[in-house]
């Protein structure tokens, strides 16, 4: 009779042991005085620091990175989507006032092999450093029949503190604010099985030039996605957000509408900005309609920002934004919650 043991099953818990160890050092570059635990603890262990916060709220947040994994596969490329995932998690939670603390992984993996898991974390790292999170615990799971080989897939937690005084909720917005597009860097971390569709059905690979736009697939396609904590930092520090929305999926529309009180309407002037050359080639290769493109993309703005009209000035300077639009009040001819012109 064959020997059967968890290794002929296809997990190797060996590996995953040394796969931590090889981890545990550069996780801990993340840490700061208020961790209590070491990586392999059952729990992360995170002491508030009450010198600091006096009335905190937590704030938290779990997202993948899509199928933007699967570009990043097919290109050999790792080290990039683990920062992609934690700048993703603190914009979202950055749109109501909330610092980063802490971030958890989740790493589900067909074959663990130690050089990927190494980069892929190598990635949390670099951005929880300069996010100034800790990155506190996570998970590393085999699960052959359930991924590929060579697959693997990832989730994140985020866990960030706000003052009460200073949530962003959105209901400080009021008719007249000024809406300020920050730009995105590319499609961040959202409408990949569109853009793959796209780039599948025309033959294209990760390593395939794109002449029209001076680069290769994977160039394009794998530019880290942008945390917009430095920037909107002196901002929050001095309460002059009224409201802000991270466009992801949805695009403007379904993101921006999120926020906005009952009673308002925020009308954007989409040739305010212009659509960055990445997505006006995916338009045209594709012959994807304008409304869709929107509607799945961020189409170069990846945070707005709503703050009254008398600190718009100073806002679009630190920013380095783009002035796109007003809030409005709503009425019975225009009752959607954002128009786009």
């Amino acid at each position: 009779m064959t020997k059967t043991d968890y290794q002929s099953a296809g997990v190797d818990i060996a590996a995953g042991e040394a796969a931590v160890k090889a981890i545990k050092q550069m996780v801990r570059t993340t840490y700061n005085a208020n961790v209590l635990s070491e990586l392999g603890s059952f729990g992360g262990l995170y002491q508030v620091d009450l010198t600091r916060w006096k009335k905190p709220v937590l704030v938290s947040s779990t997202d993948g990175v899509g199928t933007k994994l699967r570009l990043a596969i097919e290109a050999g490329i790792y080290h990039t989507v683990g920062q992609d995932l934690v700048n993703h998690c603190v914009n979202d939670i950055l749109v109501q006032g909330a610092l980063p603390q802490f971030f958890l992984d989740y790493i589900g993996v067909g074959k663990l092999q130690s050089a990927h898991i190494e980069k892929i974390i190598s990635g949390f790292v670099t951005a929880c450093r300069e996010n100034g999170c800790v990155l506190i615990g996570g998970e590393m799971a085999e699960m052959p029949g359930i991924y590929q080989k060579s697959d693997f897939d990832l989730a994140g937690t985020i866990v960030g503190m706000v003052e009460k005084d200073k949530l962003i909720t959105g209901q400080q917005i009021k008719a007249g604010d000024v809406l300020i597009g920050i730009p995105s860097n590319g499609l961040h971390t959202n409408g990949y099985s569109l853009a793959r569709k796209i780039l599948t059905d025309n033959r294209l690979h990760p390593d395939s030039y794109i002449g029209e736009l001076d680069t290769s697939v994977a160039e394009a396609f794998l530019t880290v996605h942008l945390s917009y904590l430095p920037m909107i930092l002196p901002l929050l520090e001095q309460n002059l957000i009224h409201g802000m929305a991270h466009i992801t999926g949805g695009g403007i529309p379904g993101n921006l509408s999120r926020i906005i009180p009952e009673g308002l309407t925020a009308v954007v002037d989409t040739s305010s900005w212009e659509i960055p050359p990445l997505f006006q080639w995916l338009q045209e290769l594709g012959q994807v309609a304008a409304d869709e493109m929107f509607r799945v993309f961020n189409q170069g703005i990846g945070m707005i920002v709503s703050v009254a009209p008398g600190n718009a000035a100073m806002a679009l300077s630190t920013l380095q934004g783009i002035r796109i639009g007003v809030i409005e009040p709503s009425s019975p001819t225009r009752p959607h919650k954002v128009i786009l012109r």
